[in-house]
């Protein structure tokens, strides 16, 4: 990771985020740097929600396509996730996910921490491949 700071940002206007959650002290390493692990499973939570809706039901994830870690988060930033559908398939859809972090909350300071995009597929019940529906 970088040890250069970008400068401030917003939180995306005009969109709410799919997930909001604050890292705890069991999701961090001694120093209180959050494992990038635990992101990344709160990326991919994040962008089942969309995929879910679009593909009316279950969805799997079948592919991480990019994830770049752009700044460190830390045990009490608040992250918001928002996410953005960028392609549908026959059975897959792939979604954008991008998190910020809004640290010292006082200050109310907003960085942009992660950016990824995955690909689901919907399952049926036996948790084979279906179609989308139709829109």
């Amino acid at each position: 990771m970088s040890s250069i700071k970008s400068p401030p940002s917003a939180l995306p206007a005009g969109r709410d985020p799919v997930l909001r959650v604050m890292p705890m002290p069991s999701d961090a390493n001694i120093h209180g740097d959050v494992f990038g692990g635990w992101i990344m499973a709160q990326v991919d939570v994040a962008g089942s929600i969309p995929a879910a809706r679009r593909a009316a039901g279950r969805v799997a994830t079948v592919a991480v396509n990019a994830f770049q870690f752009k700044q460190p988060v830390f045990v009490g930033d608040l992250l918001s996730f928002y996410t953005t559908i960028v392609k549908t398939g026959t059975t897959s859809v792939t979604v954008s996910v991008e998190v910020f972090a809004e640290r010292n909350r006082m200050d109310a300071e907003v960085v942009k921490v992660t950016e990824a995009v995955l690909t689901y597929v919907a399952t049926d019940e036996a948790r084979r491949s279906r179609p989308l529906p139709s829109l």
